[in-house]
């Protein structure tokens, strides 16, 4: 069963200053920053654990959007033990010098910008709200204000795209000191502005597959070490954080449609800020972490599944057929099974669902 002692605690701050086109997360306005009244929805319901996490992390919507004082409350109230991470996700347009300090000294460790394209025509097309410019300003305050762990967001197989576009961002982040990088491919989801109205120049998935493994073979070479399908890091700098779920750890969140994961049994809160302010919901039931939900997770990490360990869990264990399946993926190049360890290669990742329906 997972570790009780590993625990993090996510805190979800759904505010935007406005919706980029291809996002189907929960959020709402927040040209103003985020109310008061929504911070002390957070704090009360803080005060229900005296659970300290090792990690705490701040994602959205855009987290940035909290004043620095806020942000000093809310780790106070988690009160995370020495040595903690602390994440706050940040769109480079909020940031400066005053706030990205401020933040350090509130006690915040990690900070992760959603840069996502270096090509100013493309972030426009995403409708994301920065330059270029604006995010090499953003992390060259950041390192002013003394974050040691900066972190970056590329979007792959965006419209129009190409290697040429890939290696210029690449480049921005190297130089704004990115310890850690997050490339994953452009998915359209339904609901969202490209959902509805799906952008022109989209790669088919052949070539969104060939600009995955080229980013992979890239990162690789200028020493981001791939530890989980979508993420990359200098050594020692994984995110601890999100390595509890992928992990199957204990993880709590709060906050309209954050989600939670405590002694194997997952919840959810409802999609509805103004009720979560009034404290008229509470988080609801979604179901066990069972053997498929860890399958899911431990083959998203390099490290892969371990057979015996996941048989001791769960008393699951992998029937001829399912082992015959396995050892035609590792002769075809999309796994490696490295005694009872079972991992999967980046072109593995890449048909991963594939692979996992075969598995479930």
């Amino acid at each position: 069963m997972p570790n009780p002692d590993t625990y993090g605690i996510y805190l979800h701050i759904p505010y935007c200053r406005s919706k980029c086109r291809y996002c189907d997360f929960y959020s709402a306005p927040g040209t103003r920053g985020v109310p008061d009244e929504y911070v002390t929805a957070l704090l009360r319901e803080l005060s229900k654990s005296s659970r300290r996490p090792d990690t705490l992390y701040f994602g959205g919507g855009t987290p940035a959007l909290l004043r620095p004082d806020q942000v000093h409350r809310l780790i106070k109230a988690a009160a995370p033990l020495p040595g903690a991470e602390i994440t706050l996700e940040a769109n480079p347009d909020v940031v400066t010098p005053e706030n990205l300090a401020g933040f350090a000294a509130a006690g915040v460790t990690r900070i992760s910008f959603g840069v996502q394209s270096a090509d100013d025509a493309q972030l426009r097309r995403l409708g994301r709200t920065h330059t270029a410019a604006a995010a090499a300003q953003a992390f060259a305050w950041a390192r002013e204000a003394g974050f040691r762990e900066i972190c970056g967001d590329i979007m792959l197989a965006l419209p129009y795209y190409s290697i040429a576009e890939f290696d210029k961002t690449l480049a921005l982040l190297q130089a704004g000191g990115c310890t850690h990088i997050s490339a994953y491919l452009l998915k359209i989801e339904p609901g969202t502005a490209f959902g509805r109205t799906p952008p022109p120049g989209l790669p088919d998935a052949d070539a969104a597959a060939e600009f995955y493994l080229y980013a992979v073979q890239r990162l690789a070479q200028e020493g981001y070490r791939q530890y989980e399908i979508s993420n990359f890091a200098c050594p020692g700098h994984e995110g601890r954080h999100n390595l509890l779920y992928w992990n199957c750890k204990d993880y709590w969140g709060i906050g309209p449609a954050a989600h939670s994961c405590l002694g194997s049994v997952r919840r959810f809160w409802p999609n509805d800020t103004a009720a979560f302010i009034a404290g008229t919901v509470q988080e609801q039931y979604e179901g066990p972490c069972n053997a498929e939900d860890y399958l899911i997770m431990q083959l998203r990490l390099c490290s892969g599944l371990n057979l015996t360990e996941y048989a001791a869990r769960y008393g699951v264990r992998f029937d001829a057929g399912q082992m015959a399946f396995l050892r035609h993926c590792a002769a075809s190049g999309y796994a490696v099974l490295d005694g009872d360890t079972l991992r999967l290669t980046p072109s593995g990742m890449i048909v991963q669902n594939a692979i996992l329906e075969e598995l479930i």
